[in-house]
């Protein structure tokens, strides 16, 4: 006899969640997900993401699509490195390949994400280490804008999303997840930075050639992302929404209201 594993949705049952979740028709969401804590959804990711898009019309979804093993100063190259000798180091460091945003991977933000990137028409912002995917109407505004110093603040994808109020939907992840909480590391009166190094893809024609690249950036810390997730919900300012999609749980906010708490917290207690 073949086991069986029992589906936890359908396209329409799953829209019907996500509007009890806090999404709403017609406003772009920035979502962070967790498939496995969605649980078995008959189609997949793709039913996921159709019954995301059934709820908010032709507004955008978008999703992190971050690259941090394209690096030499991210904590994921520290733990790809840890224990080798320097010379297998530099074997490593050898094999990065340069990241060219219409086909480089995402790494570590999970199979929704990278099936939204994958999207023949998604569109992605160009940042060699945190870059953004964004699929629906507006996507290529708001992927417009990311500069290189400018992981997660004012001139990435982050910005242009806070200017349009989108809803942040945690699904399945906490808050340590939200990296919309970086946006206010960067309205802070002091921003403390750190050297970032990672590898580009030429762009003059020459596909093959990699190129490094050092640049100094904010030393964006989400340590206490958790601990400022739970201190919101207390606050009359923001208003979390708990929900259930599939067998995860799910938090929603507005991210204009979310930022600006996120920025007067941590001013009183980092």
């Amino acid at each position: 006899m073949t086991a069986t594993t029992a589906t936890t949705g359908t396209v329409a049952s799953l829209s019907e969640e996500f509007v009890a979740a806090g999404v709403t028709a017609g406003r772009t969401v920035l979502v962070h997900t967790s498939m496995r804590a969605v649980g078995p959804v008959d189609g997949g990711v793709a039913t996921v993401l159709a019954a995301l898009r059934r709820v908010i019309g032709r507004a955008a979804v978008v999703v992190s699509a971050q690259t941090p093993n394209n690096s030499t100063s991210s904590p994921a190259f520290r733990a790809a490195t840890r224990g080798m000798t320097p010379a297998e180091v530099a074997g490593h460091i050898a094999r990065i390949e340069g990241f060219d945003p219409a086909t480089t991977p995402s790494f570590g933000v999970g199979v929704f994400a990278e099936h939204v990137r994958q999207d023949p028409e998604a569109v992605r912002s160009t940042h060699p280490q945190a870059s953004f995917a964004a699929l629906g109407h507006g996507a290529a505004e708001l992927m417009r804008v990311h500069d290189l110093e400018c992981h997660l603040g004012e001139r990435s994808p982050l910005g242009a999303l806070y200017e349009a109020d989108a809803t942040i939907l945690l699904l399945g992840v906490g808050y340590g997840a939200c990296t919309a909480f970086h946006l206010a590391e960067y309205r802070l009166p002091r921003r403390p930075t750190r050297e970032y190094c990672c590898f580009l893809r030429d762009g003059d024609g020459d596909g093959d050639r990699r190129v490094r690249c050092d640049f100094t950036g904010l030393d964006l810390d989400d340590g206490d992302f958790e601990f400022l997730g739970r201190a919101m919900e207390t606050s009359p300012d923001v208003v979390v929404t708990r929900g259930r999609v599939g067998r995860a749980r799910t938090l929603s906010m507005p991210m204009r209201r979310a930022v600006d708490f996120a920025v007067g917290w941590m001013a009183r207690n980092r």
